[in-house]
């Protein structure tokens, strides 16, 4: 599991992070708003914590930017202010949850979990870009079995189809922190998923802008 905590409190960020690195949660950092919304946008987490009072960009204008730009992670706010206004405006803008400074670590690492553990209807819906349709509640790319690295790494095809993804993205977003900078992965996996594309007799097909990442387009 991956976070994004974003805290302009170093001491508190600090003392989160190895709390939640504790049970196994990797976490990355961000002090202002600024590095927060280009972190967010990346939608590589599995979970965004949000403080609200944050220097450049309020993590109120972060949460309005990710779901502007369709970024569905789940969000949970962080803010001194516990009013239920507050509380209310932030659920109705799309957060996740809320949760009141000064709070236990271990029941931030609850909420967190708890985000995460809930289904999303995106997990088992079917994906289509052109001919290519991707089921991931059986795992299959027009009914060819794909494997579980595959069906994430043609999910944010999908997604984003003729845009740019980069390996670094792909990296992050598939093998977290397991990668240790190896992005032969990316290209080992992109091989597998081009010759299956072939195989399926698609127009479509995975470009290389070289220097940069991918694109999926359609001939």
């Amino acid at each position: 599991m991956r976070v994004l905590y974003v805290e302009d409190e170093k001491l508190l960020a600090d003392a989160v992070r190895h709390n939640l690195e504790r049970q196994g949660i990797s976490v990355d950092i961000a002090p202002d708003g600024e590095e927060g919304l280009n972190k967010a946008l990346s939608d590589i987490y599995d979970c965004v914590v949000l403080d609200i009072m944050l220097p450049k960009l309020s993590g109120t204008d972060i949460l309005k930017r990710m779901r502007e730009k369709n970024v569905q992670t789940p969000v949970i706010m962080l803010s001194a202010l516990s009013e239920i206004e507050t509380k209310v405006g932030h659920l109705d803008r799309g957060a996740d949850d809320y949760l009141a400074k000064p709070f236990k670590t271990v029941e931030l690492i609850a909420r967190i979990k708890a985000l995460v553990r809930r289904p999303k209807a995106i997990d088992t819906a079917k994906i289509t870009f052109g001919d290519l349709t991707l089921d991931k509640s059986n795992a299959t790319l027009n009914g060819t079995q794909l494997t579980a690295k595959e069906v994430e790494i043609v999910t944010e095809f999908l997604k984003n189809p003729e845009t740019l993804i980069s390996k670094e993205h792909l990296l992050a977003k598939v093998w977290g922190e397991d990668t240790f900078g190896e992005d032969n992965y990316v290209e080992t996996y992109i091989s597998r998923i081009r010759k299956l594309i072939r195989n399926v007799h698609s127009h479509a097909k995975i470009v290389a802008i070289r220097g940069l990442g991918y694109k999926l387009l359609e001939s």
